[in-house]
């Protein structure tokens, strides 16, 4: 976990995976909320951050864990914060339907659940705090339209997808159909992969790149799968004749942009940031009695090679969140 100024970060996760409970004692505040991520990549360090920022500004104990993409571990860890009788979790669900058991113990014990990301087949959260999926979808689309039609303007492009279908079916297809939307006249799509980190969509991209030597156009679903469809193109020495499209912004990604080699083309940022504090702002209102907003979409921001300024302006806000 990352260490943050005025922030009190607890070893819930280790605990939980011990089996063991954490006392009462051991914390001070009145009032704890639980934020409990999936994996720590760049967005769901900045999404505590925003949690951090906001629990910090109102005074409340945050407490951070990672469930490491395991159902079975975020059971366990919404088991200890009920033990340890926090206030309110925020999560990112692993699964629509399979979180919703673990969701239903902690509103059973008085608990108020706000979700972020991704959300459960169900009414037990407060709120739900999310970036439209298709909407990130739908944006790199765009950019990718716009660049197939310089490209090639009378033919279509054989692509790849690279996405997590397996690990958020729901989230995954939503980004992927969203993008194919929006090119589904200029592409044909000749392989679909799984791929969610970086070393993984490394190897597979290269094998899809291997196995199809007249693709030119590579889409990823995510941070990982875009930093490793990347990595593979120019592993390949491919750069100039293959290109990529994904989703996320992040620090890396962002430099990818500006880099002379001319791979990564476009992504679609989230503001995790923001999706951070009004998760936990939402928490806060909901356990002060005010009314929130069931379902709060953070709109999602394009990111081009053609507009360095943007890319820019974008890293110098990554920086102030630092």
């Amino acid at each position: 976990m990352i260490t943050r100024r005025g922030i009190l970060l607890s070893s819930v996760g280790a605990a939980a995976a011990a089996g063991l409970s954490l006392p009462k004692a051991a914390f001070a505040q009145d009032r704890a909320i639980a934020g409990i991520v999936f994996q720590q990549d760049q967005y769901m360090r900045t999404v505590l951050m925003g949690m951090a920022a906001a629990a910090e500004a109102s005074g409340v104990e945050l407490l951070e864990a990672n469930s490491d993409n395991k159902l079975e571990k975020e059971s366990q860890l919404i088991d200890t914060y009920i033990a340890r009788g926090v206030q309110a979790i925020a999560l990112t669900p692993l699964s629509a339907d399979g979180s919703i058991p673990a969701i239903q113990k902690a509103v059973d014990a008085g608990i108020t659940v706000i979700t972020f990301g991704t959300t459960v087949n169900s009414d037990l959260p407060k709120a739900s705090i999310t970036s439209s999926n298709i909407d990130l979808g739908n944006a790199t689309g765009d950019a990718a339209s716009a660049f197939l039609k310089t490209l090639a303007p009378d033919r279509k492009v054989k692509i790849a997808t690279v996405a997590f279908k397996s690990l958020l079916p729901e989230q995954s297809d939503d980004r992927v159909n969203g993008f194919l939307d929006k090119v589904k006249d200029q592409v044909e799509v000749v392989a679909a992969q799984d791929a969610w980190l970086a070393e993984k969509a490394v190897a597979v991209a290269s094998d899809i790149l291997t196995a199809n030597p007249d693709i030119e156009l590579i889409y990823a679903a995510n941070e990982g799968g875009t930093i490793g469809a990347a990595q593979a193109v120019k592993k390949a020495g491919l750069e100039g004749k293959v290109f990529v499209f994904g989703i996320d912004g992040t620090e890396q990604l962002a430099n990818m942009l500006l880099d002379p080699d001319n791979v990564l083309q476009a992504v679609t940022a989230q503001q995790p940031f923001e999706v951070g504090r009004l998760a936990l702002e939402a928490a806060n209102s909901v356990l002060d009695g005010k009314e929130v907003e069931a379902n709060q979409s953070v709109p999602v921001l394009p990111l081009t090679r053609g507009n360095p300024d943007g890319v820019k302006a974008f890293l110098e806000q990554l920086k102030t969140l630092g």
